[in-house]
Order: structure tokens, then sequence, then C-alpha cells
């Protein structure tokens, strides 16, 4: 029954009324043919009002206003009178009770009418306020996303300005040394802004929810292998220690978005994590989900950051501009990623380093 009353409110609302008009003659047409049946069987028309009396609180909930219910109303009278009701095929309204039976099924389709009116109103408001809410959400997204580009951005450009304009300018004075370390200190600002440009693509692929993802299902154990293939590529450098269960696990996703978030988290445990132990990257099962982990061993986040740090907002403390050169627009997509998966993101102090953790539902439980 609702898939039946959805099919009808999916109509435009230039056609709503001939939708209210075709619902209303479908379901007295419904009604009748009921009653000819439950007639013919038992031979009593004593119940028979109360298939129209249930027709009028259909009409009254899926059409608009009270127009069409007090229609069906009298439609419904004029059928029990004149189709089960002795001297049959003849109008009658001098039997006794037939005032009340007109009055009885006039009211019912008022305040029928009226109080489904009243909910659709309510449902339309909290819809409206619904949407509302979720625009305000993404504007936030937005503009968080705006502030940490324009904060990322600043500190390699820079960067690279000044090691190029020290190249350019003192390029004769200096000895190869110097020069080989302007130089890489301008690929290494490169590949961070190449880095940021990746991910700002990762998000563009997110439009409307997760309706423009390329979900599939995927083996966890690969998705995890090649953001670490990935990330030795760029940090070659870089120890990481991973564990997976010994069982295949599949679950719906968009790899490379995964992969985009693996990346990323991995990527800040190594660089600003201020620790030579190796960051540990693991996977469990737990309540329906398979959780991501990427946990390091170094100097901690401040209690403060913890609050807005998937927020995108740039940290004004007193880190390095390096340490926080990283952290914002970074993890402001992790979660914008995680979000359209369904799951959550989250992070965890630990006695020594951080725990970066996200969780994706497991449709095979």
């Amino acid at each position: 029954m609702n898939r039946f009353f959805k099919f009808f409110s999916e109509i435009p609302a230039e056609k709503r009324p001939w939708r209210d008009a075709l619902l209303t003659l479908l379901l007295l047409v419904l009604a009748t043919a009921l009653s000819f049946l439950y007639f013919d069987i038992s031979q009593n028309s004593a119940n028979v009002a109360l298939l129209y009396i249930l027709a009028l609180i259909l009409i009254a909930r899926g059409t608009d206003g009270y127009f069409w219910g007090i229609i069906a109303s009298l439609i419904g009278v004029i059928c029990v009178n004149f189709l089960f009701t002795y001297p049959y095929m003849a109008l009658n309204f001098t039997l006794a009770g037939y005032p009340v039976t007109f009055l009885g099924m006039l009211a019912i389709s008022f305040i029928t009418s009226a109080s489904t009116t009243y909910t659709k109103r309510q449902m339309q408001m909290l819809a409206e306020r619904e949407r509302l809410l979720v625009e305000a959400e993404k504007e936030k997204m937005r503009a968080n996303l705006l502030r940490a580009i324009s904060h990322d951005l600043r500190t390699p450009l820079t960067s690279i300005i000044g090691s190029s304009s020290s190249y350019l300018e003192n390029g004769a004075f200096l000895d190869d040394r110097q020069k080989n370390e302007l130089v890489r200190q301008i690929h290494e600002d490169s590949n961070w802004l190449l880095n940021m440009v990746e991910n700002l693509l990762s998000v563009t692929r997110i439009q409307e929810g997760a309706t423009s993802m390329n979900k599939s299902y995927e083996s966890v154990e690969e998705v995890v292998a090649e953001a670490v293939l990935r990330l030795k590529k760029r940090l070659p450098d870089a120890r990481i220690q991973v564990q997976v269960p010994d069982e295949l696990i599949m679950l719906p996703m968009d790899a490379i978005l995964i992969e985009q978030v693996l990346i990323n988290l991995l990527e800040n445990a190594v660089l600003h994590s201020k620790s030579r132990l190796p960051v540990s990257c693991y996977v469990e099962k737990e309540n329906g989900s398979v959780i991501f982990h990427v946990r390091d061993y170094g100097i901690g986040i401040p209690p403060e950051r913890l609050q807005t740090i998937f927020d995108g907002t740039p940290y004004t403390g007193n880190s390095s501009a390096d340490s926080s050169r990283g952290m914002g627009i970074g993890l402001s997509i992790c979660k914008t990623i995680i979000s359209a998966h369904k799951g959550r993101i989250d992070v965890s102090p630990c006695e020594q380093g951080t725990d970066f953790y996200f969780s994706l539902p497991d449709s095979s439980e």
C-alpha cells in the first residue's frame, strides 16, 4: 500500500488534479468490486458501507485537500443506496438511517482529510528543515575545505617561490650541495602539492552522497596492500607494519577513494608523528563492520586539536609549519570519503602516539 501511494506521490505537481481523480476512481471501483463480491457471498449489505468507508479513508490520505474526500463520500452513499439496498438499482433516501450514514461518511472524510493534510504539511516542514540542515552542513564543509586549501597552499608555495628565487638570484654563489638542497625542497613541496590535488580530485568524485562512487566488492587485503605500495613510491623510507585477518574480507567500496584515505592517514603518521618506530596499519572485524587502523608511536596530537581535526580547520597551535601543513585538508577529505561510504572515522589518543581509524559496513553479515 505504501508503494502504491508512493507511486502517486511522485507524480509532478502540475498533474496532481488528474492524479487525485485517478486515485479516487481506482479506490471507489475497488471498493465497489469488493462490495459486489462480499454481497454475492453473504447476501448481506450491512457491512458494505464499511468497505466504502475504508476506501474513503484511503482517498482522504492519498489526495490533497478536502474536495476528493467529500466527492468520495457522496459517491459512496449513492452506491450503497443504489447498488446494495432494496429496491436494487434505484435511489431511495427515505429509508431510515441514511441521513446518519451520509453525515457519518462526510464527517469521516473531513476528519481524515484534515488529519492527513496536517500530517503532510508537518512532513513537508520536516523534509524542508532536513534539506536546509544538509545544505548548511555541505556549505560548512565547503567553507572548511576552502580555508584548509588556502592555508595548505600558502606554505609549500611560499617555500617553492623562496627556494627558486634563491637559486635564480644566488645560483652563481652557491655550491653543488646548496643547489641540490634547494632543488630537493622544491621537489618535496611540489610532490606535496600534487598529493593535495589528488585529494581534491577524489572529493570531486563525491558530488551527491554516494551516487557518483564506483562501488564494487573489493578485497580488504588488496586495498591495504595497494595503498602501502603507492605510499612507498612517494616515501621510499617509510616503515609500515601491516596486519590483516587471515580470512578473505570483501567489502563494497570505491577502492581508489579508500586507498586515498589510507594513504592520507599513513602519510600523516609517517611525516608528522616524529617517531622512528614503524607505523602500524591493521584491520579487524567488529559488530558488523570492518575497522581500519593507522597507529603511530610518536608525539601525539594536542587534545584541543582533536575536537576539530576532521573539519579542515587549520591548526594555529604552537606547531611547525610542516606539521600543520598536512593535517588540514587531508583529514577533512578522509571524513568526506568515509561518510559517503556510510562509515565512520575517528581518532583516539594513545599512551604513546595516536590511533586513526575508520569503519566500513560489512554487508555480508
